[in-house]
């Protein structure tokens, strides 16, 4: 088979090269053709030597997952389903903003964490995606959506907040993130690009270590009961150990911050009490809050919050100095929003035939 070139960071691809008996720049070289031009046709990539277009014809390829179905939101938003093989597919969201435009990225077939609010984990896990299948959402979104009129991709913002959690898939997730920041490659800023994890501990000192971009938390609770129940890793890794690691990630670099994202569930999460306990919970950690509407999904046994409850949830935040955002509900009418991918997964977990099995 042909190596996808899509599968190496910079690193990795610099490697393989040597091992074909190539010089390091023409690693960079190739980065730039396939990354900073779009290009997958090695007979394009015109300052490359005949003689090693032709090798490279011979043993590599740039692949990115093909499209099975493409929805268009009223509101501009955009949703791929792509095809990841034996029977998987995920989906990927471009949403477009005045002075931005966001791609929102899967990082595995299904997800294993089996959060109470998530459309994503209620049909189980499959399988990690490849640095290929991750970063090639990217290079397939990018040719969607095109360049702007000083030729720079439109899509200036990734966040790794689609299906999956991709700290569990963290080898593969970070060789995609160092594309997205290489200068060879897309060339992102650290702070354009995000991480948003339900709190794998461990990992998260791996990612500040590794490749420290923006974070971003699944809080969800004030406190370690309710968090066990909305986010069962919590049982795993509790709020104090939680709190903890967010500091700690942020030690190297102390002007950033971390954003806990809050999803807002009527009579569950939303009540003064639960507000006033989170300040407390995050006192010492540099943040801000993101407010997330929940979005509904068919058997789920939540419901929003109401706009005034969240506005009132929002004000007591901010009245402790914690910057606090309400996140615009986009792409909902495509099932494009927070909490609502769900792509098609071969349920590894075999999940779904246990809540059969219960509900029998």
């Amino acid at each position: 088979m042909k190596q996808n070139l899509l599968d190496f960071d910079a690193q990795q691809l610099t490697a393989w090269f040597a091992e074909h008996g190539e010089k390091p720049f023409r690693a960079k070289q190739v980065l730039r053709w396939i990354y900073k031009a779009g290009e997958s046709d090695f007979d394009a990539m015109s300052d490359l030597a005949v003689s090693l277009r032709e090798k490279l014809k011979q043993i590599a390829c740039v692949e990115a997952p093909k499209v099975m179905r493409e929805e268009l939101s009223g509101d501009g938003t955009r949703k791929w389903l792509l095809d990841m093989g034996t029977g998987n597919a995920v989906e990927t969201v471009y949403i477009p903003e005045e002075t931005r435009g966001t791609l929102c990225v899967s990082t595995q077939a299904g997800c294993a964490l089996d959060c109470a609010f998530c459309s994503t984990g209620k049909q189980g896990f499959n399988r990690n995606l490849s640095v290929a299948e991750i970063i090639g959402q990217l290079w397939w979104a990018n040719h969607q959506v095109g360049k702007d009129a000083e030729g720079n991709w439109q899509i200036s913002n990734v966040v790794l907040m689609g299906m999956g959690e991709p700290l569990l898939n963290f080898d593969n997730t970070v060789s995609a993130l160092r594309l997205m920041l290489d200068d060879h490659a897309y060339g992102l800023s650290r702070r354009r690009v995000t991480v948003s994890t339900s709190g794998i501990v461990p990992a998260m000192d791996r990612l500040r270590d590794e490749c420290p971009v923006a974070l971003a938390v699944s809080l969800h609770a004030p406190n370690d009961k309710l968090r066990d129940e909305l986010v069962p890793i919590n049982q795993k890794y509790p709020l104090k150990e939680l709190m903890a690691a967010c500091k700690r990630y942020l030690e190297k670099a102390p002007r950033d911050f971390i954003t806990f994202e809050y999803v807002m569930l009527d009579g569950v999460n939303d009540r003064e009490q639960d507000a006033r306990e989170l300040v407390k919970l995050v006192r010492d950690v540099p943040c801000k809050f993101n407010l997330i509407p929940f979005n509904p999904f068919p058997q789920s046994p939540y419901r929003r919050s109401g706009p005034e409850a969240v506005r009132r949830f929002r004000d007591l935040l901010m009245q402790a100095d914690i910057v606090t955002t309400i996140r615009k509900v986009r792409g909902d009418d495509i099932a494009a929003a927070c909490g609502q991918l769900a792509g098609q997964v071969q349920d590894k977990t075999k999940r779904t035939t246990q809540r059969l099995v219960e509900v029998r």
